[in-house]
């Protein structure tokens, strides 16, 4: 069996480059690769277009690589809680492609699945179909939308075996089992790693065949976005 375990986050990313192109799982800050994107603030490479979800928040998740200007280009759906990411981008320092989240997340199946491009009606219209292909199916307008060409994909997992096998766990099944498929080397780094056959083959999310490295994370945040509680009863 090939050897995918690699020591930590540092071992996990290297190969990373100037001006790659990186996938980043995660939904808002729930299952986001924490000690990936750590790493590669450290590596110190730069002018990197990241597609992710989001781009985290001021000081933590693609936040921190936004502090060390260390991403280029953004392609995302959701960005509203990033006030850094907004002066960025209104500077024009740094090249945002917003996308339909439903865009976004099928991008990133078709890169997987190996289909080149595909047609949608969501953004016809709009700033989103600017300079794009429609055709007409059924009497409704369709834009062309291309698959993604990723050099890393970094997800995070609730659990993984040595084999790369991946079980993700509520909301953070979202765009990681999808991203983990696409990237022309996938990390994944999990907070449980367990041996090869530890897991049950019918609740496995991300079969290992697309996991080149895997290794255990630590010190895992978890913070929530907005906190919203409801008043002591009186």
């Amino acid at each position: 069996m090939i050897r995918k375990v690699v020591q930590d986050a540092t071992e996990a990313v290297q190969g990373l480059k100037d001006n790659m192109t990186l996938m980043l799982g995660g939904f808002g800050l729930c299952g986001i690769p924490e000690n990936s994107i750590i790493a590669i603030r450290e590596s110190g490479v730069k002018g990197l277009t990241c597609i992710s979800n989001n781009a985290g928040v001021d000081d933590f998740g693609l936040g921190l690589l936004l502090q060390t200007r260390q991403i280029k280009k953004m392609i995302s759906s959701y960005v509203g809680e990033n006030d850094l990411f907004e002066k960025q981008m209104l500077s024009g320092e740094l090249e945002v492609e917003l996308i339909p989240q439903g865009t976004l997340a099928e991008r990133c199946r078709a890169t997987g699945a190996g289909i080149p491009a595909f047609y949608t009606p969501a953004g016809y219209g709009t700033e989103v179909a600017q300079g794009k292909e429609v055709r007409w199916f059924n009497g409704k307008p369709h834009i062309l939308e291309h698959a993604f060409t990723p050099d890393f994909a970094f997800v995070k997992a609730w659990k993984g075996d040595e084999a790369g096998n991946l079980i993700f766990k509520g909301t953070a099944r979202n765009f990681n089992p999808l991203m983990a498929m696409a990237g022309k080397i996938t990390v994944a780094e999990v907070e449980e790693l367990v041996p090869a056959g530890q897991l049950d083959p019918n609740f496995i999310h991300t079969p290992g065949i697309f996991v080149q490295r895997i290794f255990q994370g630590v010190n895992y945040e978890k913070r929530i976005e907005q906190r919203t509680v409801r008043a002591a009863a009186s």
